[in-house]
C-alpha cells in the first residue's frame, strides 16, 4: 500500500493540534482528515474506513480509548494515542485496548510523523523472506497464523482481531521456534530499532496474545516465558 493510500485521521477537540498535524503531515506528503468530535469520526469512518487513527485520549463525551475499543472490534486499523497525561497508567490502558504506539503532549510533529510511518511499515509491508513462505499457515496454540495474508484464525475459522505489533510478535515466533527471544530482540523483529517507546510493553503484549491464541492462557504452552530472558514458541504446543 502506498503512502498516498493510507487514510489517516486525527481526532481532537483542540483544533490548533489537528491543524498543526494536518500541516506538517501533508508538507511531508502525508495527506491527514481532522475532526474534533467522536461523532464527526464515526462519520468519516462510515464514507471511508481508516487505516490510522491518531486518538486524543481525553475528549468529551466519546474518549479515545471508547473509539479504540470500537475500531478493535471492527478491524485491524493502526491506532497512536494522543495525550497530555504522561501517567503510566494510562499507558497501560491503552496498551490494553489495543494501542500501537502512545505519545505525550506536547509533542514534536517530526517525531509523530516518525512513529506514524513505522507504524506503516508495519502495517503495509512483509518482512523480507515472507515470499518464500507464502501460503503457509503455522499453527500457534489453538490458532492458525497465515503468513501470507497476515491474518489469525481460531478452531472454528473465524479470524481473531489483531494489531499491527501483535502480528508481528506472532510473526517473529513463527520464524524462529523453539528459540529463545529476548524482550530486545523481540523489539528489534516486531517493532523496529526507530522506535523504543514501549520497551517494558512486551509482557503486556505478551499476556493479551495468550487470551487470544492459548487453551490456558495461565498456564501457557505454545509461548512459553524463559526466566529472565525472554519468551520461547513451542510449535505443537496449545
Amino acid at each position: 500500500m502506498s503512502a498516498i493510500a493510507f487514510h489517516i485521521v486525527s481526532l481532537d477537540d483542540e483544533p490548533d493540534i489537528g491543524a498543526m498535524i494536518k500541516r506538517y503531515f501533508e508538507k511531508n506528503g502525508l495527506p491527514v482528515s481532522t475532526v474534533e468530535t467522536a461523532a464527526d469520526f464515526w462519520d468519516l469512518v462510515a464514507q471511508r474506513p481508516v487505516d490510522i487513527a491518531l486518538l486524543d485520549i481525553n475528549m468529551p463525551g466519546e474518549d479515545g480509548v471508547s473509539i479504540a475499543r470500537e475500531l478493535r472490534k471492527r478491524g485491524n486499523c493502526g491506532i497512536i494515542f494522543l495525550t497530555a497525561n504522561n501517567d503510566d497508567v494510562d499507558k497501560i490502558v491503552g496498551l490494553e485496548v489495543g494501542a500501537d504506539d502512545y505519545v505525550t503532549k506536547p509533542f514534536n510533529p517530526r517525531e509523530l510523523l516518525a512513529r506514524v510511518r513505522s507504524l506503516m511499515r508495519r502495517l503495509g509491508e512483509r518482512e523480507e523472506g515472507e515470499a518464500a513462505t507464502a501460503g503457509r499457515e503455522v499453527v500457534i496454540g489453538k490458532c492458525r497464523l497465515n503468513l501470507e495474508s497476515r491474518s489469525l484464525f481460531d478452531a472454528d475459522g473465524g479470524e481473531v482481531a489483531l494489531t499491527a505489533m501483535e502480528y508481528d510478535l506472532l510473526d517473529a515466533f513463527a520464524r524462529h521456534p523453539n528459540q529463545v527471544l529476548s524482550r530486545d530482540r523481540l523489539l528489534d523483529l516486531a517493532h523496529g530499532k526507530e522506535d523504543k517507546a514501549f520497551d517494558r510493553s512486551i509482557d503486556t503484549r505478551i499476556v493479551r496474545l495468550r487470551k487470544k491464541i492459548e487453551i490456558d492462557p495461565a498456564h501457557p504452552r505454545a509461548i512459553r516465558t524463559v526466566r529472565g530472558v525472554g519468551y520461547r514458541f513451542c510449535p505443537g504446543e496449545g
